[in-house]
């Protein structure tokens, strides 16, 4: 899908066209070969700069080619599998292309560039590429942040219904948040490393207003980088608590199931003793059956009262 936006240099008036228009805005998402080569072509720009960021493990980074920027950057995206919500990231691009163009291409829709798209962000204009790129790398961290609070709160709905069922299902789910906070923590270090170079203001031109945006998503990201470890440190103790409990669980139930075969193994012996071919005592009563299961029953409380004082039960 190929979309293209931009903003009129007199009227700042934010616009979808059908057009390349220099100052445009030209949004990608999972291009297919033809809209790939139709962008590269009127724009003269190499397709690897576009199919690096569709490749879901491409890692954030920045890449430079004649007057040809790319900045890729890991983004937060929510994923539906087996009724399960999986939480994890992928790349997204931002090509510069000279001082004509800016590209942002993904392999799936991402959610707040819709802040872009219906003018929801404050001092947005296409042709401001620099700050452009400083807002989606703001909005980004933004992102993180919200993504990681909908994580913590998941967790505290799982953690309770495990506290009344110890189903495997919630600590499957236990450890999807856990993996997802671990490519969550991943993918921030790396969006940190890009915000970093950025910030030295080799990559592209920084404007004293526009350095101020910069700064504010680093901040933002290192207290998602924080909050991604609190809460990763915080489930994972919570996981071995929950295996220490499920284990002392699972000893207390074979403690009870080995006591009641004791007890109930007394009847047994004890008819099999009587069901001999030899003579025993009370063999020719006609009160012996009563007499065994008298004993029978008198020795399984006495046996059973000892184990209870003994903790198994």
């Amino acid at each position: 899908m190929i979309n293209i936006y931009y903003t009129d240099l007199e009227t700042n008036e934010f616009t979808e066209i059908n057009e390349f228009r220099k100052g445009a805005w030209i949004h990608l998402v999972n291009p297919s070969e033809k809209e790939i080569s139709f962008v590269c072509n009127n724009l003269n720009i190499e397709e690897d700069f576009i199919r690096y960021p569709l490749d879901f493990e491409e890692k954030a980074r920045i890449d430079t080619e004649d007057d040809v920027k790319l900045f890729i950057i890991d983004v937060p995206i929510i994923e539906e599998k087996d009724d399960d919500t999986i939480y994890t990231t992928m790349p997204l691009g931002m090509i510069v292309v000279r001082d004509d163009f800016f590209i942002t291409v993904s392999l799936h829709e991402c959610k707040f560039m819709d802040d872009f798209i219906n003018s929801r962000v404050k001092g947005f204009f296409t042709y401001k590429k620099t700050r452009f790129i400083l807002q989606i790398l703001y909005t980004n961290s933004s992102a993180f942040l919200s993504i990681l609070k909908q994580i913590n709160k998941e967790s505290e709905a799982t953690v309770f219904l495990l506290q009344k069922s110890m189903k495997n299902r919630e600590l499957i789910q236990l450890l999807n948040l856990e993996n997802s906070l671990v490519y969550i923590a991943t993918s921030l270090r790396s969006n940190e490393v890009v915000m970093e170079k950025t910030l030295n203001g080799k990559v592209i031109k920084l404007y004293e207003e526009d350095e101020d945006i910069l700064e504010d998503a680093i901040v933002e990201n290192k207290q998602a980088i924080e909050m991604s470890k609190i809460y990763s440190d915080i489930l994972s103790g919570t996981m071995d608590a929950y295996a220490s409990i499920i284990s002392n669980n699972v000893n207390s139930v074979m403690k009870f199931l080995a006591a009641i075969t004791i007890v109930l193994s007394l009847p047994t012996m004890l008819a099999s003793f009587w069901g001999m071919n030899v003579n025993v005592p009370f063999a020719q009563s006609p009160y012996g059956f009563f007499f065994l299961l008298l004993a029978s029953v008198i020795l399984c409380i006495l046996v059973a009262f000892w184990l209870k004082k003994r903790d198994m039960f």
